[in-house]
């Protein structure tokens, strides 16, 4: 028997036969190590090669990172592992939602739960479609729903007063927001969700992220990413000054300021009185500007930002707007348009990595 190893190729002989009670035939050796019938690789290389395969940005590159090991092993090999190991970490995952949430260790005085999406190429229903100019559907975009989940206490800052969290928990899934919800509440509830006192979501004006919010997280404190909520103030000055930046400018500042020390009560009253500002000037109110009106009060309870500041709650998504950044870096670069099994399994290792579930994929194996 031939085997890749951490060393190299590596020949045995070994015993070979047919077991008594069952009358199949197999290799004590094979079995006493824990490999499948027809595995040519050992499980050490193999969770070495899965976890390069995460870490660097394709399989490509693992196999050169590989060989530098001096493990000559094509990125074929690398693919095959991946989504062996991915399928298993799929099925652990599934079980660890079903079996819920264990006992809380050290239950966290806030949890804050962040969720956003991102966009990234699959292999549409005509991908390979000859000849080149036959119309079809080579590309499928698809979104990403992506969360970010961490006690408050973890969260610091750098010695320049960046952020830092120092520990989190991700969750990613491509497919409708009610699955992504029932994965991020299961996920939410291994970190203590149940017996934390305060729970904040944090995230970007998306309606499905409320809805998902209202459905899965009602009792939490919702924020509305403030940077989100300053675009949209600032979408409203310009709409209102079409023609004029130093009057939009002289316009929203004023709000801004307001809207992130204690004042949004005005800040609302300001946006309900536009109406009549339009009047008074001859114009109807723009079409562009009623939308706005109808999105800040939408959120009206989700921009308390001076009082969730002073809770230590933040007031934007940073830790999740990276996170997002980070998972791009895998997954959408130049050339990679992915098969949904191939993203999925691939996926699910990134997720175990980061929620410090690695060594359960490879204590099965």
């Amino acid at each position: 028997m031939t085997l890749r190893t951490e060393l190299g190729l590596v020949k045995l002989t070994v015993d070979y036969g047919q077991e008594a009670a069952t009358k199949k035939w197999f290799c004590p050796q094979q079995r006493a190590w824990g490999l499948s019938p027809h595995q040519k690789i050992t499980p050490g290389l193999a969770e070495k090669l899965c976890f390069t395969a995460v870490a660097t940005t394709s399989f490509a590159q693992a196999a050169a990172v590989a060989a530098r090991w001096g493990v000559a092993v094509d990125d074929a090999v690398i693919h095959q592992q991946v989504q062996r190991a991915g399928e298993r970490a799929e099925q652990q995952a599934e079980v660890r939602r079903m079996a819920g949430a264990p006992p809380a260790a050290a239950p966290p005085a806030a949890l804050v739960i962040m969720m956003d999406g991102w966009m990234l190429r699959h292999r549409g229903a005509d991908w390979g479609l000859k000849p080149a100019g036959t119309t079809g559907e080579r590309v499928a975009w698809q979104e990403c729903k992506s969360a970010v989940i961490y006690h408050l206490s973890h969260a610091a800052k750098t010695a320049g007063e960046r952020g830092l969290l120092v520990e989190k928990f991700v969750v990613a899934h491509v497919g409708e927001p009610l699955e992504f919800g029932r994965q991020v509440q299961a996920e939410a509830r291994r970190r203590g969700l149940g017996a934390a006192p305060r729970v904040y979501v944090v995230a970007d004006g998306g309606v499905w992220i409320w809805n998902l919010q209202a459905d899965r997280f009602a009792a939490a404190t919702g924020v509305l990413d403030f940077y989100h909520a300053s675009q949209h103030l600032w979408d409203l000055a310009h709409t209102l000054h079409p023609e004029n930046a130093a009057g939009a400018r002289a316009w929203v500042e004023p709000l801004l300021h307001q809207l992130r020390h204690g004042g949004e009560a005005g800040v609302l009253q300001t946006l309900q009185d536009l109406p009549a500002w339009c009047a008074a000037r001859g114009q109807g109110l723009p079409e562009t500007a009623q939308r706005e009106l109808g999105y800040f009060e939408c959120h009206r309870e989700h921009m308390h930002y001076q009082a969730r500041a002073a809770e230590g709650c933040p007031v934007g998504s940073g830790a999740m707007e990276s996170f997002c950044g980070q998972l791009q870096g895998r997954f959408k670069r130049g050339g990679q348009f992915w098969t949904e099994p191939g993203r999925r399994r691939l996926m699910t290792l990134e997720v175990a990595r980061r929620n410090q579930d690695w060594q359960e994929v490879w204590q099965s194996n």
